[in-house]
């Protein structure tokens, strides 16, 4: 196993009987066969199953509709991209030279799939436990500040409802930048409440990820306030 290779499974928390599983877990399609489609396929089920079964043990008290909310915010797309940045997959993702020149090693959705595949991997590497205990310690941090009031609702919502609460006007939204082509942009957004004097910024790969890390941020500021 390569040294960057060996270094992200120390990140990760596991060490790899078969090495080849996790560089099939880190090879997008673009660069060929064989990729890590099935194995985010297999990943994507454990990490749905180790989630929801941390969410039950949890929360004894909460209803099975709360629970599915909280587990679909654990692990939708922009989580698992938060985590997969956090471990530096990025720079060990195999890209074709079509996807390395448009920045796909920054793209949300590819760093997700490589993140679910490498739990794909584990599970065929060392089975159900040692998967469960990667994907249980990766999460704990998130797990550790669920607010179950909050039932997943995301950061835009969440500032909406307190502003609101605190009869203030909404928040405005201003794109203050972009950048990158147009297949593959990258926005900068300004979250602005007047009357709070608060400014904060997001940036995302889309508008609307941008506009929910400004609002997280917003959020941190009304609530201190």
């Amino acid at each position: 196993m390569a040294v960057s290779i060996q270094i992200l499974a120390k990140k990760i928390g596991c060490a790899f009987n078969q090495p080849t599983l996790l560089q099939q877990a880190l090879t997008h399609r673009s660069k060929g066969s064989p990729n890590n489609e099935r194995l985010e396929f297999l990943g994507d089920s454990v990490l749905n199953c180790v989630v929801a079964k941390e969410l039950y043990r949890i929360f004894p008290r909460l209803p099975e509709g709360d629970l599915s909310r909280l587990r679909a915010n654990l692990v939708n797309q922009q989580t698992l991209f938060e985590i997969a940045q956090s471990l530096g997959l990025g720079d060990q993702i195999l890209l074709g030279e079509g996807e390395l020149k448009s920045g796909g090693f920054r793209r949300p959705s590819i760093l997700a799939d490589a993140l679910e595949a490498i739990f794909g991997a584990i599970l065929l590497d060392a089975g159900f436990v040692e998967a469960e205990r990667v994907i249980a310690g990766l999460y704990q941090p998130l797990l550790q500040q669920i607010d179950p009031k909050v039932l997943g609702k995301d950061p835009k919502t969440l500032l909406q409802e307190c502003l609101q609460g605190r009869r203030l006007d909404l928040p405005q939204y201003v794109v203050i930048a972009t950048s990158g082509e147009a297949h593959d942009q990258y926005f900068e957004v300004e979250c602005i409440i007047p009357e709070l004097e608060i400014r904060t910024r997001g940036e995302g790969h889309s508008r609307r990820s941008a506009e929910q890390e400004a609002a997280k941020r917003a959020y941190e500021l009304v609530t201190d306030k």
